[in-house]
Parts: C-alpha cells; structure tokens; sequence
C-alpha cells in the first residue's frame, strides 16, 4: 500500500461517538438506560468513559447505517449526542489520567474485501 492510500484510508476510516445523558429516577428510566447501554453494546460500540460510547467503521457509508441503528434505538426521555470523525482526527486525541498522558485504545483491524 502507498503513502497516498493510506492517507486517504486515515479519512475514509471513521469513528462514531454517541454521548448520552440519561435520567435514572424511576425504575422505568434505569431500565431504558440500561437497555440503550445494552443495545449500543450489542451494535458493536465500546464504552470510552461513562456515558460516552465508541463505534469503528471502515467507511462513512458504514459509519450512517450504525448512527440511524442508534437514533432508533433513542430513549423517551434524556439527550443524546451523535458525532462522527474521521481515524484521522480520532487519532490526535490527547488522553490524560489525572496529570499523566496515556496511550491510544487499540484501533481495531479491519480486512476490505474489493
């Protein structure tokens, strides 16, 4: 692979982050929270911090089919936050713990079948 396909690759690869606020007063809120947890889990995304899942997608296109997978899976009640970027700006993230730089989550390998 070239220096021009993998550049191209870092943009076309990207990343859907869901961020979510969700009320957990009653029973029934719990339950719907812990259902769209559950629900984003089982559709491949990754828990980043609390209330802030992940989702690797090898193109845009792929990136859509699994952002309209979670707007059908809102809850009633509570907000939530859809955004997509590309693995090129996912990759400039800064992670800290506390005062200490830490490293990258594993970026999952994916095979393109042409």
């Amino acid at each position: 692979m070239n220096i021009n396909s993998d550049r191209l690759n870092a943009y076309r690869v990207m990343w859907t982050l869901v961020m979510y606020d969700l009320p957990t007063e009653t029973k029934k809120d719990r339950k719907a929270a812990a259902r769209f947890r559950k629900e984003l889990m089982q559709d491949g995304f990754s828990m980043f911090q609390f209330s802030m899942y992940v989702r690797h997608s090898a193109s845009s296109e792929n990136a859509d089919v699994h952002k309209k997978r979670v707007k059908g899976l809102l809850p009633e009640h509570g907000k939530v936050g859809i955004l997509q970027i590309t693995d090129k700006q996912f990759g400039q993230i800064e992670l800290f713990y506390g005062a200490k730089a830490q490293e990258l989550p594993d970026i999952p390998q994916q095979l393109e079948l042409f």
